[in-house]
Order: C-alpha cells, then sequence, then structure tokens
C-alpha cells in the first residue's frame, strides 16, 4: 500500500484503503473500519482528507521506517510464513534469535543543524506521533501534525528489550530506556555503506546516508464521513494548518 501511496503522493486522486494485512495500522488510526464490504464502501464513497506520508531516499512510508534488530526480525520471520497464532509464536522465536545474536549499531543523526551520536539496538522512525505507552500503545491520535517521530532504544538495553516492552505497556517507561525526537527532517549515518530498513514492513536493502522527512498533507485518503461530513473531496488549494504537537508521555 505505501508503493501505491508513493505514486499517489502531491497528486489529486485520493487512496482508498482495504485494510487486508496484519495489523492495519494505517486503517486503525483513520478510523476506517477493517471488516472488508464497510471499507469498501469507504474506498468508494467516503469523503477525501489529505494526511502525512513519511519518506527516506525517496521512498514513501504510511506506518514507520526502522533499522537495527527490527529489519532482521522482519527477515527472519518471511522465511518462516504462519497463519493464525503460530504466526506469534514465529514472531517470539524470530525476534529471540536475533536478540542473542544482534549487536547494537552505531548511528549519527544530524537533526536540525545539530549532531546527535548514539548506539541502538532499534532506532524507529514514525510518521506522526506513536503513543508510546500504556494500552494505546502504538496508536497516532494524529497523522497530520507534521513530524517525524524517532524512538531510539537506549545503548545498554539490547538485553533487556522484554522488560522494555512491558515497561511501555504498564507505562513505567524512562528516559534511560528510549529517547523520542520530534523533528521534520533527519539524516541518519551508519558505518556500512548499506543498511537493511524496513518500512511498512517490508525489508530492503538502502544506501546510506538515509535521508529522511515528513511531507505534510501530501497525500489524499479516503476516509469514513464523520471525519469529512461533506462527503465531498476538498479543493486542491485547501490550505492545511498543522495541529500542535505533543510527545508521548
Amino acid at each position: 500500500m505505501s508503493r501505491i501511496a508513493g505514486l499517489l503522493v502531491e497528486r489529486k486522486t485520493a487512496l482508498g484503503v482495504l485494510p487486508l494485512g496484519t495489523f492495519n495500522h494505517f486503517a486503525r488510526d483513520l478510523g476506517i473500519p477493517l471488516a472488508r464490504e464497510e471499507a469498501l464502501q469507504v474506498a468508494l464513497t467516503g469523503g477525501a482528507e489529505r494526511f502525512d506520508v513519511g519518506e527516506v531516499n525517496g521512498r514513501v512510508f504510511l506506518n514507520n521506517s526502522s533499522l537495527g534488530l527490527y529489519p532482521l526480525i522482519v527477515r527472519l520471520r518471511a522465511q518462516h510464513p504462519m497463519r493464525g497464532p503460530a504466526k506469534w509464536a514465529v514472531a517470539a522465536w524470530a525476534a529471540f534469535r536475533e536478540m542473542r545474536r544482534h549487536r547494537e549499531i552505531a548511528v549519527r543523526l544530524s537533526v536540525g543543524g545539530e549532531v546527535v551520536e548514539r548506539r541502538t539496538p532499534i532506532i524507529f522512525i514514525g510518521n506522526n506521533v506513536y503513543r508510546a505507552e500504556g494500552p494505546d500503545l502504538g496508536i497516532r491520535e494524529s497523522l497530520r501534525d507534521g513530524v517525524l517521530a524517532i524512538y531510539i532504544v537506549r545503548a545498554g538495553a539490547r538485553r533487556h528489550l522484554l522488560r522494555l516492552a512491558w515497561r511501555m505497556l504498564t507505562r513505567k517507561v524512562e528516559d534511560r530506556e528510549l529517547e523520542v525526537l520530534l523533528v521534520d527532517a533527519a539524516t541518519v549515518h551508519t558505518a556500512a555503506g548499506r543498511v537493511p530498513v524496513a518500512n511498512d514492513g517490508e525489508v530492503e536493502q538502502l544506501e546510506t546516508p538515509l535521508e529522511y522527512r515528513i511531507r505534510p498533507a501530501a497525500l489524499w485518503v479516503r476516509v469514513p464521513p464523520a471525519s469529512d461530513p461533506s462527503g465531498a473531496v476538498p479543493p486542491p488549494d485547501r490550505k492545511y494548518t498543522p495541529k500542535a504537537t505533543t510527545p508521548p508521555p
């Protein structure tokens, strides 16, 4: 879906979303129904609104992009496809295996004229802000605040990722475990010339440095009438005003 969105960015054609994937984060965050027939109705007749997309080295992502441990887990999980409860067992096995083998990566981020150097097992770049704690973990309240949210797991936390996951669920994340940066653009340098990057769950090798940016209001998407009572596609020159950005608690 992100590849199709990349073709529609800055065009007048609206994207219709059928949530047929594993998690359907994009559809959930936009309030698109998960039932197939209802989602189809929205895709055909819903009103259209503009939303942000993220971009890395010219590739669009709708949800997130990540480096480090997560792309390796995704790649390993893809080698053993499963459905139903078995897929969670495979995911847990892949995570455990890679956590034992994987080391932190050294990254240098150029953000707003400043340079941030970190060692981390995982760096996660979101299209707008994700809830990082509590029962709403992984949910975005808005996809048009005009920011990239960069989540960096602190160095030394690799052996404690399961504990960190538990803390995130119970609203007990500490600053020494997870760092959050809110930016509109960032350059990520690594020692490697090419690195595996997971964009919306699809892994590919990208040349470094990685150039990230947010593209505000770049994509028209068909959404339920509650989001656009008129049900009509707004004119392409409609003004867009980003909302205030609030970091996760």
